[in-house]
């Protein structure tokens, strides 16, 4: 309580307000406020902006002491095109209501890339998005399912719903994306993240980052960084919602949200349940969730949120037991995995004085994972022997950390962001029934700076952060890109812009190779971080005015350090975790995305990426050996996202295809690779009144038996269907 005193005084000191005041109401196309839109006021004819605001719940911002004049307005607001907006004459009788409008390819604002809004085209960064329309109609169980249809990501699921899914992006590892939850991170300490139990209810926005990017995000930013934001209530008469839907395989989910604005207050809270009983012995999935976002404007200049997110969730596990088609044991009958995880964060939002604008949040997330098995099934039998024994892992971690964030605009060209960042980790993990456990803690501090220029036809991003890691030391990790507009062009090749980006990206090691508790393991406390060598060059292309958007890139990484199980006794199998493996991956992605009507959009892209292992003294089959390719990368793959929303009725079409790729089954039965497969999904939804809205949803319509990891079938077609009600909400 005693640091949060400190930050309300802190935002009283910088807000005091003077006694003029001018109004401004931002909403989106059909009307509704948007909440955390940046607004800029510049004096007409000047680039330094007299103030920078952020939008409250209600979508509005307040100007004090503003002198009589002609200014002009920009509003950068996630998801949206930006909004300029000239002749603007001040004093006013009456608050300014300005509308933003749906976005071209080009012109879409996002977050992630230089961690505040601005547009996509002007970052030189790789940034996908998915709005809470298209999540809406999608309807995804968890963030695997919404992540598969976004270029460059490559899901592997193992098997069914609730099961292990992993991401991987330009080659890189499962542990080289960096994932934030209203600005939490939620990976384990050292990468680890399973996208296949993270339910993205009442998410206003997901974005999807790729490159390295550990300049802004630290650790684990190697490949991609992937953030969701949950949504702000916003009306001034509080609204609920609630709905419920059913399907084939026993499946059963409901949902409930209460939000809604009035003054300085917003709030939404939520409730999402999912129960399914799989298509196949053992294959129960469960998740609960609760969660909160609350908003109160203390001042003109200061906004305090809190975010909450809470989910409980059990799963059968299979095993491996089917492979491509043939079944060579059975099913694992009792295995199961658990886990409970909790995330809060208490933000801090300041402008001023000047042209600051002033973020500091504190932050936590706690995760407790259980993986059991508890009888010896004789059945399951490969050429090694009896693979099924009684285990207990457990896993439970914690973060929690302050970080503060300053963003200074010098003019509407240049922007300056520098940092801090505090993180406390600390784990356990082994069996809980065979002590002792293995226990880490990590104390880490992090500055970074970026600088933003706006040069004319030249835009340059460029910044470095410095990391004390209580495991691996010191380190520095820079990046810069830079984007040209080459040509403006004319009606059909309406812009040629290139691109270029050089950056590097680290990993820590894991808890449980830093700390490993003796006598199996000994641990090795001189670990390096995982490092990442990234370059990029590529060229867009904007088709008919900006309307579509074709572009082409070329990426190559260089993995170094990485962390391999050295056998340092061959009698007992006793051995260290160390740092000596290198491996590489380049490639191109090719995306074409654009607007066929305001309503009707579409994302396609296709991806090659070739591997190769490098170095692996210590690879425990031929698989991981060197001049290998890496597992779980195919050299082809691609995705389809067409999205309708419309007033009345919305839909969507996604489609992936994933080619061939080296796999094992480490069993010993000999299987190397995991055949290609393509998967669709439809969804759909048509409003009777704007109260009743009936929905329905089918994954793998085409009903494709197919494995995303060798010996984990896949769900056939599954579908959903149910209505969703909204009372209130004007």
């Amino acid at each position: 309580m005693a640091s949060l005193r400190v930050l309300l005084c802190f935002a009283a000191l910088l807000s005091a307000a003077t006694a003029s005041e001018f109004k401004i109401k931002v909403t989106d196309p059909r009307g509704a406020a948007v909440a955390g839109a940046q607004v800029s006021l510049l004096a007409q004819g000047s680039s330094v902006p007299l103030g920078l605001q952020t939008t409250s719940g209600e979508g509005v911002v307040s100007f004090t002491g503003v002198p009589a004049g002609r200014y002009r307005l920009q509003v950068l607001a996630p998801g949206f095109a930006p909004l300029n907006q000239g002749e603007i004459l001040l004093p006013r009788d009456s608050p300014l209501s300005v509308q933003l409008r749906i976005a071209t390819p080009t012109e879409t604002v996002v977050v992630s890339a230089i961690r505040s809004p601005a547009p996509e085209a002007e970052t030189g960064a790789s940034v996908s998005t998915l709005e809470s329309g298209q999540l809406e109609t999608m309807q995804p169980v968890a963030a695997n399912d919404a992540l598969r249809f976004l270029p460059g990501a490559i899901v592997a699921t193992a098997g069914h719903f609730g099961a292990l899914s992993s991401l991987f992006v330009r080659g890189g590892d499962s542990r080289y994306n960096k994932v934030l939850v209203d600005d939490v991170p939620v990976n384990e300490p050292g990468g680890t993240f399973d996208f296949g139990v993270v339910p993205v209810a009442e998410a206003d926005r997901m974005e999807f980052l790729r490159g390295a990017q550990s300049t802004l995000y630290g650790s684990d930013a190697m490949t991609s960084v992937v953030q969701v934001f949950t949504r702000t209530g916003g009306t001034q008469t509080p609204e609920l919602r609630f709905g419920a839907d059913g399907g084939n395989l026993y499946t059963l989910h409901g949902f409930l949200v209460l939000a809604g604005a009035r003054g300085p207050f917003d709030y939404d809270f939520f409730g999402d349940q999912f129960n399914t009983s799989g298509q196949g012995p053992n294959d129960d999935y469960s998740n609960s969730l609760q969660g909160a976002n609350l908003g109160i404007s203390l001042s003109n200049r200061a906004i305090f949120r809190i975010r909450a997110r809470h989910s409980n969730n059990r799963t059968g596990v299979q095993g491996e037991w089917t492979f491509d088609g043939q079944r060579l044991m059975p099913p694992d009958m009792d295995q199961r995995a658990r886990q409970n995880n909790f995330l809060a964060s208490a933000e801090l939002v300041i402008t001023g004085p000047s042209r600051w604008h002033h973020r500091i949040t504190g932050f936590e997330y706690h995760h407790k994972r259980l993986n059991e098995d508890d009888i010896s099934e004789p059945g399951r039998v490969s050429p090694f022997g009896n693979i099924d024994f009684p285990f207990h892992d457990l896993f439970d971690a914690n973060r929690a950390g302050i970080e503060y964030q300053g963003d200074y605009m010098e003019r509407s060209w240049a922007r300056t962001t520098v940092g801090y960042q505090f993180e406390d980790e600390s784990g356990f993990a082994g069996d809980p029934t065979a002590p002792p456990l293995t226990h880490g803690l990590r104390l880490n501090h992090a500055i970074y700076g970026q600088q933003v220029f706006l040069l004319g036809r030249l835009s340059v991003v460029a910044g470095a952060r410095f990391v004390h890691n209580q495991t691996f030391g010191n380190i520095g990790v820079p990046r810069v890109t830079a984007t040209v507009l080459a040509l403006r062009g004319g009606e059909f090749f309406s812009a040629t812009r290139f691109r270029f980006s050089y950056a590097t990206g680290i990993k820590e090691p894991r808890f449980e190779e830093s700390f490993a508790s003796p006598p199996f393991i000994v641990p090795n406390l001189n670990l390096r971080a995982e490092e990442n060598r990234a370059f990029e060059a590529g060229v867009e292309q904007s088709l008919l005015r900006g309307k579509y958007a074709l572009s082409a890139l070329y990426y190559n990484n260089q993995f170094r350090n990485q962390i391999d199980f050295q056998v340092l006794d061959p009698v007992t199998f006793v051995g260290q975790y160390v740092n000596i493996n290198r491996s590489m991956a380049h490639g191109a992605e090719v995306e074409l995305k654009g607007r066929l009507t305001n309503r009707l959009s579409f994302d396609g892209a296709y991806n090659y990426t070739s591997t190769q292992i490098l170095q692996a003294p210590f690879a425990f089959d031929t698989f991981h050996s060197t001049g290998h390719a890496l597992i779980r990368r195919p050299k082809h793959s691609g995705s389809l996202l067409l999205t309708y929303l419309g007033n009345r009725w919305g839909g969507s079409l996604a489609g992936s295809f994933v080619g061939r790729r080296p796999d094992s089954d480490f069993l010993g039965f000999g299987f190397d690779h995991a055949a290609g497969y393509a998967r669709l999904d439809l969804g759909a939804w048509y409003a009777i009144t704007s109260r009743i809205t009936p929905y329905f949803n089918v994954e793998n319509a085409l009903n494709k038996h197919y494995e995303e990891v060798l010996g984990y079938p896949a769900l056939g077609i599954n579908f959903r269907a149910g209505m969703r009600f909204r009372l209130g909400g004007e």
